[in-house]
């Protein structure tokens, strides 16, 4: 592994990152496996904190390499210059990937590549993020990942996992947040939840998105009439 964890000196944080109650509940923490979720509601803070950890790598904020240099609208918190990382080694190759801001991340891929850049956007947005994924993987490489299943079918979020555990294998680090209950079944995974404003570990079957998953298709025939029934016709 290349991070161990990371504290924060929130003495020196005036961000509205420290009104989110999940991060202002770390002090430290620790990363005890290769690959780490974090997991939680929308707005718990999960993405935020991976983006911080990735901006302290050196890591554009949109998302690529070391050697991506571009802004299309700047968004992020200042955690990052207030975050110490334990470091163990130093990894050969990073990437932040993100579904977020991939159309800007996959332009600059082309754009890097040149004549030789696979295109991209000649791709369903699906196909790209994981031609992606599997282009910049690489031994001894540590990945931060923000969703990536937004941009995945059910069947490429399982082609996501046989493709982590072979970078594992490889002596690779992933921190990734994500909803996805496929994804966070990866086995031997440390999972992080960011819900009831704090961070802690949990086991896969704990998780809200495992949960949520299995009683929808537990119960499919009692939603489905729930929601015909019940429906009122003015969302929108």
């Amino acid at each position: 592994m290349f991070i161990n964890g990371f504290d924060i000196l929130w003495d020196e944080v005036d961000d509205y990152v420290a009104d989110i109650q999940s991060i202002r509940s770390i002090d430290q923490l620790t990363f005890s496996k290769p690959v780490t979720f974090f997991c939680g509601e929308n707005g718990s803070g999960k993405s935020t904190l991976l983006e911080a950890l990735a901006i302290k790598n050196g890591l554009n904020p949109e998302g690529g390499t070391r050697n991506y240099d571009f802004s299309t609208y700047d968004s992020y918190s200042s955690l990052y210059k207030h975050m110490r990382l334990w470091r163990n080694r130093k990894p050969d190759w990073m990437y932040f990937l993100r579904a977020e801001s991939f159309y800007n991340v996959a332009t600059k891929e082309m754009e890097y590549g040149g004549i030789f850049s696979e295109r991209y956007h000649d791709q369903s947005h699906g196909q790209s993020f994981f031609s992606v994924l599997m282009k910049q993987t690489n031994k001894n490489g540590l990945y931060f990942l923000d969703e990536p299943e937004a941009a995945l079918s059910c069947q490429n979020q399982l082609a996501l996992l046989y493709l982590i555990e072979e970078c594992v294998k490889q002596n690779c680090q992933f921190i990734i947040a994500t909803h996805s209950p496929i994804l966070l079944g990866f086995p031997n995974a440390q999972i992080l939840s960011f819900d009831e404003d704090k961070v802690e570990e949990v086991d896969y079957k704990s998780t809200s998105s495992y949960q949520t998953m299995k009683l929808f298709l537990d119960r499919y025939d009692y939603f489905v009439k729930d929601i015909q029934e019940n429906s009122d016709g003015g969302v929108l």
